[in-house]
């Protein structure tokens, strides 16, 4: 375990918005820019994203854009909708016609594949398909007054915690799988794996949350406004509000999860549109260490090895650090735990 004081933070971000408007596009509550007619010499991309990368976003999308318009001399504008992970993935598989996405972890892309969107093979590029990491960490009020030091202090009588919704949100089934992960962990360090043990302490901690949200930023945004006394979220999230002079903690707990989150063209619609090149190429500008150093000002790890190697020492590495494929990979995570019988249901449900 390893906390982290507000003043350590390194990263410096341009701005962060906290209040959010919601238009609709394709499905209710959807946050979307607003088109603009297309002139000659000029197309539109449409990029549908989880919560969480709206900020950095916000300066990749105008760097990509000068880098295309002086290359081609064609100026690309973007029609952008932010929600929760999941919620854009049901939207794209409604009819949100997305060229490219930005999603919380690898099954909504998949949900996306099942609908015939995105080829199965979409995995069969740079970084496993994945443009950023992060880790499941805890956030405190400033001086961590609750002195939380791992996830085993969720659970104590008269703690508040916060995480979202997983049936929407991707971060929450990051948090959640984190938190079943650790519990596993700790049965393993008693001599045996015990997804029962795993089990009761993901009920543990639970029976603490003061509420379930949207998204990753909804929680996030509640935190702010002060409900509960400790949040699960991605790292980057906390770090974002600490560079911007926000006095939180960040508690590394000893054992927690490593997050990767997927990039993509969609290549129904992108081909449907004919901006499959641009689509392309904007992934791809995704994984340059330019758009690289981006994401890490927002708190982001990188993937791309030149930024990794420059940024390294600045993230912790919790000992007992683990990834999805612990948990058996996704398709098992799915199963055993967000499956109508699934292990999450059962806590919601008592059994």
């Amino acid at each position: 375990m390893r906390i982290l004081r507000n003043h350590h933070a390194k990263f410096l971000l341009i701005g962060m918005a906290l209040l959010f408007g919601f238009l609709i596009a394709g499905c209710a509550a959807e946050e979307q820019s607003q088109e603009v007619a297309v002139q000659p010499g000029e197309r539109t991309l449409v990029l549908g994203a989880y919560s969480v990368a709206r900020d950095a976003m916000n300066e990749i999308i105008p760097a990509f854009q000068k880098k295309w318009k002086e290359e081609t001399g064609e100026t690309i504008r973007f029609q952008e909708s932010y929600e929760a992970s999941g919620t854009q993935a049901r939207a794209i598989t409604g009819g949100f016609e997305a060229d490219v996405t930005l999603l919380a972890m690898e099954g909504d892309v998949d949900k996306l594949v099942r609908s015939g969107l995105v080829p199965k093979e979409w995995k069969n590029q740079a970084y496993g398909g994945m443009v950023t990491r992060s880790i499941v960490v805890l956030g405190t009020r400033e001086g961590n007054p609750k002195g939380i030091r791992d996830f085993d202090d969720l659970t104590k009588p008269g703690v508040k915690v916060l995480y979202p919704n997983p049936k929407t949100s991707g971060g929450a089934q990051w948090d959640i799988n984190a938190i079943y992960g650790a519990g596993l962990k700790q049965s393993e360090a008693k001599g045996q794996r015990d997804p029962a043990a795993a089990k009761a302490f993901l009920e543990a901690v639970h029976r603490n949350v003061e509420s379930l949200d949207k998204s990753g930023r909804a929680s996030m945004a509640a935190f702010e406004y002060g409900v509960g006394d400790v949040i699960v979220t991605y790292e980057n999230e906390l770090l974002a509000r600490i560079a911007q002079g926000v006095p939180y903690d960040i508690v590394v707990p000893e054992h927690t999860m490593l997050i990767e989150n997927p990039a993509v063209v969609v290549e129904k619609y992108a081909q449907e549109h004919g901006t499959s090149d641009v689509a392309e190429a904007f992934v791809q500008y995704l994984y340059s260490p330019d758009a690289q150093r981006i994401f890490v000002k927002h708190g982001f790890r990188p993937v791309e090895e030149t930024v990794y190697a420059e940024t390294k020492d600045a993230f912790p590495n919790p000992p007992g650090l683990f990834d999805i494929e612990y948990l058996g990979g996704w398709d098992t995570v799915r199963e055993t735990l967000y499956s109508k019988r699934g292990i999450w249901y059962q806590v919601l449900a008592g059994l």
